[in-house]
């Protein structure tokens, strides 16, 4: 005669979950499998490390609540169920919340001015910002805009681009209304802003020398989303006497490891990142 829950012991109780927690990260594996590539049910019982009876009851489960489908000559396939959760979960974060931890670290570690933006036609839009801690006040404030191709993060923004965009965006930046600014621009030439940026795409990151701000330098890098399109950048920024450029090639490695972790949470993953950069 079958028991009830309530005449389960507690050792038996303790027995059945973690029989369930086992099922559940196996059918996780399977998941992980299929999307790794593998397609047939030997491959994936190869790769999961389960017999076949057992893969094929997982798959088929899988298959029935529609987070795999099958079929004929070709296999297994993550199935529609995971594309709809997949843009529930993009709707649901918010890329400030998720990138402030990794912000405040890089705040602590460097003690210099932080920002967080993305693009927005041809300007960087501010998202986030913290200030530094050695006594400078730079005009960049959350919501505030700036031509894309004159801000480090603008620039970081722009790796995933053609060069003809390139070459289109540093015509329009010769725009900018800030006098100042409009001075640094002049500096220079089309050929040069090309060749930088060739640099700073195989690098991954992207640097501001005084291009925006009068003494200003920033490090800044690219943030990924599970398309592995360009989001998002943030920087590192500071005056000339607190970041002189052996001091920012000794922060590239910082920043982009910081980029990549809000990267991660956005559903980016290493190999891709990695194979971009």
């Amino acid at each position: 005669m079958m028991r009830k829950p309530s005449d389960l012991t507690e050792v038996d109780q303790n027995s059945a979950t973690t029989t369930g927690t086992q099922t559940l990260a196996r059918g996780l594996s399977v998941l992980q499998a299929v999307a790794g590539g593998a397609r047939e049910l030997m491959e994936i019982s190869r790769v999961v490390g389960t017999t076949r009876s057992t893969t094929h009851r997982l798959a088929s489960c899988l298959v029935q609540e529609r987070y795999l489908r099958f079929t004929a000559n070709v296999g297994y396939a993550l199935g529609p169920k995971l594309i709809e959760l997949g843009f529930q979960a993009r709707e649901e974060i918010s890329l400030t919340v998720v990138a402030r931890p990794y912000l405040d670290q890089l705040a602590e570690q460097s003690g210099d001015t932080i920002h967080l933006a993305i693009r927005d036609a041809d300007d960087v839009l501010y998202l986030d910002k913290i200030p530094g801690k050695k006594g400078l006040e730079m005009r960049s404030r959350v919501g505030h805009r700036m031509p894309i191709a004159t801000t480090g993060v603008g620039k970081a923004l722009m790796l995933g681009l053609p060069e003809d965009e390139w070459k289109n965006l540093y015509q329009k930046r010769n725009t900018a209304a800030n006098s100042d600014t409009s001075k640094l621009l002049q500096k220079r030439s089309w050929t040069e802003f090309r060749d930088q940026m060739r640099q700073y795409t195989a690098g991954g990151y992207a640097f501001d020398l005084e291009d925006n701000e009068p003494s200003i330098r920033c490090v800044a890098a690219p943030i990924y989303d599970a398309r592995h399109m360009i989001v998002a950048a943030i920087s590192v920024s500071s005056t000339v006497p607190y970041m002189s450029l052996k001091r920012m090639q000794s922060l590239i490695d910082t920043v982009k490891q910081a980029a990549s972790g809000i990267s991660g949470e956005l559903g980016a993953t290493v190999t891709r990142m990695q194979r971009a950069s």
